[in-house]
């Protein structure tokens, strides 16, 4: 008996100290992730017409089986999402507020593959960077508290991409077929998941490939699962037919007659999405970037391809206006650049890591490089003034019934706010302990990278 305790006692004392191992190398990500969510509980939920819509598709899987807003009409949209969440509905209730928490786990999950992808492209404390900056976006936050399944989306979207990467450096077939898998779940989830294949492709062919025959056969294992997702719901199961994957409601509603958009529509939803101060921060880190481009040449390859990324997705909802005179794309620009608001986070948060390493030396270079660290000074300060921005337009959110997302030409897409249990206080307070929880953990994993920076100044 004296033998099994002290077994015990041994394994209990080597689970504490694995327990604390894990903690101390983790602590920061678990600190971002703890105050994300902190920040996301203390809002909403929220609702309007197009989440009532989807929640009713989901209550159909419930009842149904398929998800039907009413008995026999199918939603037209792809239908993993209202799958995921009916599997929650029937263990918790078929409450809005159980699938609004379905969403709320499905955000946490982008901001940890946020990390993970900026983990594996540009290193450690840059995707740590790029999980606390899109931690705090604000309408990324709004969206973690409706129940739209475009967050189930970039999760799947942003999975696909980090398990692709992970096949294309390391070679394995089996990765190229868990990423095709993945693939083909995110496209069962919405259409805008086939974006997320740009950067994966030009990351493919920045690799260099070089034999064919792998090439293909790496090809063939990622298109086929994907494919096959595709092939079972649109054909045997729902039977509408694979040609309906292109077929949706947003691709037929026209812009009023007369009614001139403004060129500037997305550029307005970024304002709003990420805040002021982190675009003029982007801007100027960017421009060091440029003046600096050979010497930062090792992340120069993943800027352009998520740069590249962006403007494609942009360009592409442009079209759709300018080109096709639609609606929804130009009011709804929450949903559509949605999934690139990751990639602005990783720009941003590769931008600031150059920075820390032009301002090494700073009396090398001359005056001219002097001059270059103290702008690369600015556009970290703005980053982390954009942070505190959008932590207090967080808060300000708390006191609004409804919030509004306005375009030029007077149209706007709104959230109503529904009840919470909590005083406005007691919310407050949560995402008070959140911010500074994400804050904690970044600065104690940036510490000796920012007294190089105030040092050179």
């Amino acid at each position: 008996m004296l033998g099994l305790h002290h077994l015990n006692s041994e394994a209990k004392g080597l689970a504490r100290l694995k327990f604390k191992t894990f903690l101390q190398e983790h602590y920061p990500l678990i600190g971002i992730l703890l105050g994300s969510a902190l920040i996301s509980i203390s809002l909403g939920p929220y609702s309007t017409w197009d989440t009532q819509l989807e929640f009713s598709a989901a209550v159909g899987v419930v009842k149904w089986g398929f998800p039907y807003t009413i008995y026999g009409n199918m939603i037209n949209m792809q239908p993993l999402g209202f799958y995921i969440a009916a599997f929650f509905l029937r263990i918790f209730g078929a409450t809005y507020e159980t699938a609004v928490t379905v969403t709320t786990v499905f955000a946490l999950g982008c901001v940890y593959l946020t990390y993970k992808v900026g983990e594996v492209l540009y290193g450690n404390r840059t995707g740590l960077f790029a999980a606390a900056l899109f931690a705090l976006t604000p309408w990324h936050v709004i969206m973690s508290r409706v129940f739209l399944i475009d967050v189930q989306c970039l999760f799947f979207s942003l999975l696909y991409l980090y398990i692709g990467v992970l096949a294309i450096r390391k070679g394995s077939s089996g990765l190229y077929f868990m990423a095709g898998l993945v693939f083909g779940l995110a496209l069962l989830t919405k259409l805008f998941a086939v974006f997320m294949l740009i950067p994966l492709l030009l990351i493919y062919v920045y690799s260099k490939p070089k034999y064919l025959r792998k090439t293909l056969q790496g090809f063939i294992l990622f298109i086929l699962p994907a494919f096959f997702i595709q092939y079972l719901w649109y054909e045997p199961i729902s039977g509408r037919g694979l040609p309906s994957l292109l077929n949706h409601d947003d691709f037929w509603i026209k812009l009023p007659s007369g009614f001139a958009p403004s060129r500037f529509f997305s550029l307005n939803f970024f304002s709003e999405a990420l805040g002021i101060f982190f675009i003029l921060g982007y801007l100027f880190l960017l421009s060091i970037s440029f003046l600096r481009r050979k010497q930062l040449s090792k992340s120069l390859f993943f800027d352009l391809t998520f740069f590249g990324t962006v403007i494609s997705v942009v360009g592409f909802n442009s079209y759709l206006v300018f080109g096709h005179n639609l609606l929804i794309p130009y009011v709804n620009s929450i949903k559509y650049d949605y999934l690139i608001l990751p990639m602005f986070c990783f720009l941003a948060a590769s931008a600031a890591k150059n920075c820390l390493v032009v301002s090494k030396n700073r009396h090398i270079g001359g005056k001219r490089h002097e001059s270059i660290v103290y702008l690369a000074a600015i556009g970290l300060y703005l980053l982390l003034v954009s942070m505190i921005f959008n932590f207090l337009s967080l808060k300000t959110m708390l006191e609004d019934s409804w919030l509004t997302f306005n375009v030029p030409g007077g149209l706007s897409y709104s959230f109503e706010s529904l009840a919470n249990g909590f005083g406005s206080s007691q919310l407050w307070g949560f995402q008070l302990l959140g911010f500074l929880l994400i804050n904690l953990g970044l600065l104690l994993s940036n510490r000796s990278k920012l007294q190089s920076l105030f040092s050179a100044l």
